[in-house]
């Protein structure tokens, strides 16, 4: 099993976007971010703070990406 990578929220939702996401409100910390298709998900962006594993997880799952998806993407952006 290869190591998820380690993103900031501001790092998570530059790359969310590149999939085609558009936040579409924040309260606090929180930006929502919602695909055209009707996909969202919450993404806290925290100042020098990196997403846990389990929030990335959950956060790819509501965006029906993969580890592998995020990783092209990655490398794209």
């Amino acid at each position: 099993m290869t190591r998820a990578p380690r993103l900031t929220g501001k790092k998570l939702i530059t790359i969310l976007r590149y999939a085609g996401f558009e936040i579409i409100r924040t309260k606090g910390s929180h930006h929502v971010l919602q695909h055209s298709d009707g996909r969202v998900t919450v993404v806290p962006v925290h100042p020098g703070e990196i997403v846990g594993i389990g929030l990335l997880g959950k956060i790819l799952h509501d965006c029906e990406l993969t580890l592998e998806d995020l990783r092209k993407i990655l490398k794209q952006t």
